[in-house]
């Protein structure tokens, strides 16, 4: 009996609706009209169901879409008591029920007496189409633009004739060449679709470029016309020569991010050993203490005040460096001091160190890897041309080139800077000058430290922590160290930059392990010409 009753409101709701209001009027039906509606897509069998879609896709109102989408997704369920329509906070049937409708939590209800609202394969093509048509022909220009990517992803054919509509009503340029786009990747997916408009899509097709573009023609030409066969072949041979240009551009991309990494890995590692001429082998483990000291803070954070997650790297940059830097001049103070002049016995003793460091850690965090979040800012990825750009190794870079101007301005204009160039050039004139050479190195391995600690900030950001991430990255560099010039700064950055790409360039074709040793082979080449590196500095006690 309530079967019956709710299928005579909604035929007769279908009705009215039919003749006041149509998906392009966008109508907004009042709540309870819309309750009724959703209502009716529990009871009787998928036909039934089907009906209640297209009755509430033809009201137009786009409270009815997250109501579908979650219906699409399995999660709409039904009161069996009341044969009210609900949805659950959490996925499953779980958490807080609410009105679907108004949003209104139903605290009378149980989650003990829900049913889910079932779906099968033709129930979910329906929906997909009424979600499309509600959303092409949506006011917002947002909405249609990501309905019209939804479909030019998916490309299925039942979406054929509801573009052709949106396309003829839709204003905006850039939206219709989506529905476009879109409408032509559906025509390569009909063997049953006209030569003319066979001939018509592939160029649109091309046009969208990329790897999405090559699939799609590829896959379009077993089922092609034979006239439309020679089109597609040639449209394939120029997407494989833009994308071989835009492969290229993507390798360097990854050698920049790269480099930057290496570069913010190996400055500090520069000027401790331009400055000192300490091999410091404990170098890496600064930057796995900065890594932990974001790491540290995010949990403080996630425990105190969620609502500063995204400010979390802010907090933790500043921290990192300074946690870093006292252990830094704690160690030159306590060990390097002691060893200057004798390189064999400074390697030894921070070698050593770096051991005694990770089980430290290791005692206070366990092995176990850390997984440090990403900031919603740095989340996500965009495309520029035909490049895949991910935020995080974007920001990277931009942070790895602002540490690296820093750090210029610093040597440069202020007067520890000053000694710091001073020393490197002749320790011996600098400290008969009245400069303060043990202050300079303690404060000159602070510095060093601190920076590979801002650089374990940005590592935790494109990979897990764990007690031997600085490992990684020791041997890499002191490779660019030496390959760009000891204790230059642009050296560094030049051999940074220069070794990060050359390692993506050679990677695909001799894996990551021959690769590096390829690398170091090429760069003791490069030291036997030239000994001091790409750009070495000038002085007299670096002379002689």
């Amino acid at each position: 009996m309530m079967n019956a009753i709710n299928l005579f409101r909604t035929i007769a709701l279908f009705l009215a609706l039919m003749l006041g209001a149509t998906p392009a009027a966008q109508a907004q039906v009042a709540d309870a009209e819309l309750t009724v509606l959703v209502d009716a897509l529990a009871p009787g069998n998928f036909k039934d169901r089907e009906a209640a879609i297209g009755t509430l896709a033809a009201t137009g109102d786009q409270r009815a879409v997250p109501v579908l989408e979650v219906l699409l997704e399995g999660e709409l369920y039904v009161d069996e008591a009341s044969g009210k329509v609900v949805m659950t906070a959490e996925p499953g049937g779980k958490g807080a029920i609410t009105d679907p409708v108004t949003g209104a939590e139903l605290p009378a209800l149980t989650t003990a007496g829900l049913d889910k609202v079932k779906v099968n394969n033709g129930l979910r093509r329906v929906l997909r189409t009424a979600i499309g048509q509600m959303t092409l022909l949506s006011p917002d220009a947002d909405v249609r633009l990501l309905a019209a990517q939804s479909i030019l992803r998916d490309a299925d054919p039942a979406q054929s004739k509801l573009l052709d509509s949106a396309i003829a009503a839709e204003t905006d340029a850039a939206i219709r060449r989506v529905m476009e786009q879109a409408r032509a990747a559906i025509v390569l997916r009909s063997p049953d679709a006209a030569l003319a408009d066979w001939q018509a899509a592939v160029p649109v097709v091309q046009a969208i470029g990329g790897r999405d573009a090559i699939n799609a023609l590829t896959t379009a030409l077993n089922t092609a016309p034979a006239e439309v066969k020679p089109l597609i072949e040639t449209a394939l041979q120029g997407l494989s020569r833009d994308r071989a240009v835009w492969d290229v551009a993507q390798n360097i991309w990854f050698g920049i991010s790269l480099g930057s990494v290496l570069l913010l890995a190996a400055i500090g590692l520069a000027i401790t050993f331009g400055v000192m001429g300490v091999i410091n082998m404990a170098h890496g483990e600064m930057v796995m203490l900065g890594a932990y000291t974001t790491f540290v803070v995010q949990e403080v954070i996630r425990q105190n005040a969620p609502g500063l997650f995204d400010w979390s790297l802010a907090i933790a940059l500043p921290l990192a460096f300074a946690v870093t830097a006292l252990v830094g001049v704690a160690i030159e103070r306590g060990i390097i001091r002691f060893l200057y002049g004798r390189p064999l016995e400074t390697l030894l003793a921070t070698w050593g160190l770096s051991l005694i460091i990770q089980q430290a850690v290791q005692r206070i965090f366990t092995a176990n890897i850390r997984e440090v979040g990403n900031p919603t800012w740095m989340s996500g990825s965009f495309d520029l041309g035909g490049l895949a750009i991910t935020w995080n190794r974007f920001y990277i870079v931009i942070f790895a080139m602002m540490v690296f101007v820093a750090l210029l301005l610093v040597l440069k204009y202020t007067a520890i800077g000053l000694h710091m160039r001073a020393v490197t050039q002749n320790r011996r004139m600098a400290s008969a000058m009245g400069i303060r050479t043990p202050l300079v190195d303690a404060m000159t391995f602070g510095l060093g430290s601190g920076i590979a600690g801002l650089a374990g900030v940005a590592l935790s950001q494109i990979g897990n922590v764990s007690p031997n991430l600085g490992q990684g990255y020791i041997i890499d560099s002191f490779m660019v160290v030496v390959f760009g010039g000891v204790g230059n700064l642009w050296g560094t950055l030049v051999g940074a930059l220069t070794l990060g790409v050359a390692n993506k360039f050679i990677e695909p074709y001799f894996g990551a392990v021959l690769g590096k040793i390829i690398i170091l082979v090429l760069i003791i080449l490069f030291i036997q010409r030239r000994p001091r590196g790409l750009f070495a500095l000038k002085g007299r006690s670096i002379e002689a």
